[in-house]
This record gives C-alpha cells, sequence and structure tokens, in this order.
C-alpha cells in the first residue's frame, strides 16, 4: 500500500487545504444550529440534480455543481463532530445517502449514453462500460459494509474510493465536457470502471485472506 500512498499524498494535502478553507462555514453551520442529517440530505439532492445533468449531456455545468457535492460530503461529518451530534442513525443515513448519490451519478452517465449518438460511433461500447461502472462502484460500497459485519477492516484496501470518484467525475468534465468527440469523458468513465473493479477485486481477496487466516 506504500505506492498508493505516495500516489495519493498530493491529494490528501489538497483534502487537508480544502478543510482549512472551508472551516469558516462549518463554524457558521454550528452557530446556526444547523442538523449534520440536513447537511447530507442537501449534498444528496446536489447528486440527484448532477446526475440529471450528466444525462442531459451538460457536462462542464455538471462538473463544476458536483463541487458542491463534495462540500457537502466534507461538511457533514464536521458539523456533526464538532457538534457532538454524531449518531449511529447519523452514520447510518449519511452512508444511505452516499449510495444513492453514487447512484445518481452512474445512473446519470449509463442514460446519457443510452439517449445520445455517440460521435465516434461508441456508444454501445461506452453503454457497456457505463453499466459496469455503476454496479462495481455499488459493489464497493457493498463490500465495505459486510466486511465490516464479518470484522474485517477494509480501510485503505482498493485504489479508488468514493472521493477519488468523486473529484474524478467533477474535475475533467468543469474543464473539457464533451470536448474532441467525447474522448475525455469515455475516458473517465472507463477509468471510473476499471478502478472500481479493481477495487472489488482487491477488497474480496483482502476479506478472503482475513477469513481464511483467522
Amino acid at each position: 500500500m506504500r505506492g498508493r500512498s505516495v500516489l495519493l499524498a498530493p491529494w490528501h494535502a489538497i483534502v487537508r487545504g480544502y478543510l482549512r478553507l472551508i472551516d469558516p462555514v462549518v463554524v457558521l453551520c454550528l452557530r446556526l444550529g444547523v442538523s449534520p442529517n440536513a447537511l447530507t440530505l442537501i449534498g444528496t439532492g446536489v447528486a440527484l440534480l448532477v446526475g440529471v445533468m450528466f444525462a442531459a449531456g451538460r457536462m462542464h455545468l455538471a462538473g463544476w455543481t458536483l463541487g458542491l457535492l463534495a462540500f457537502f460530503d466534507v461538511i457533514d461529518g464536521a458539523v456533526a463532530r464538532r457538534s457532538g451530534r454524531t449518531s449511529r442513525f447519523g452514520g447510518f443515513l449519511d452512508s444511505t445517502m452516499d449510495r444513492v448519490a453514487d447512484g445518481a451519478l452512474s445512473g446519470g452517465i449509463v442514460l446519457f449514453y443510452a439517449t445520445h449518438a455517440h460521435p465516434s460511433g461508441r456508444g454501445p461500447l461506452m453503454l457497456a462500460v457505463a453499466l459496469l461502472a455503476l454496479v462495481a462502484i455499488q459493489l464497493t460500497s457493498y463490500t465495505r459494509a459486510k466486511a465490516d459485519l464479518l470484522g474485517v477492516d477494509l480501510a485503505g484496501v482498493g485504489w479508488f474510493e468514493r472521493p477519488e470518484r468523486i473529484t474524478l467525475l467533477a474535475a475533467p468534465q468543469a474543464f473539457f465536457g464533451l470536448r474532441w468527440e467525447w474522448m475525455v469523458f469515455d475516458g473517465v468513465v472507463t477509468l471510473l470502471a476499471l478502478t472500481a473493479v479493481v477495487t472489488v477485486v482487491q477488497r474480496l481477496r483482502h476479506v478472503a485472506r482475513a477469513l481464511y487466516l483467522s
């Protein structure tokens, strides 16, 4: 896992800087008494909206708007911890809404490929890749939940987790959209599918080793 830590070091630095940047907003939410669960639901609403944008082919707008999802994804947990309002239901709601958000984003991409003619004729192939990404992304979360029930820790197992997926869905689309005959977007969707599949395989291997060696 050392290689993964080296590769993701710049990402972790960005996350720390982002947390410092949004700290005044966290303080404001604490003063106003905003519920962490309300922030979670707002973030899910943003994800649903972005999914509709993806389905409609509004990639630039979707990429920029997705930044709000990352914002709410971070701020609800920060507000919960600093206000002392963490709860088992809050954790359950956050995890459930994350799955809804993932499904909305992946589903929007699937609908896009299903309803738009690909300029290079790769429509059927990319639709299959998008469907693979949707299933594999949901499986990454499912494997973690099942591993927790079995008492196996999956922390740090898998090259691509939710923060990396959100970043990959947001940044390239915000700057490039569907330029160059959708090459950038096709590449993003393909990378999402491949990394999700690899992450699922890595987690299956880790759980198998943990259970057979225990």
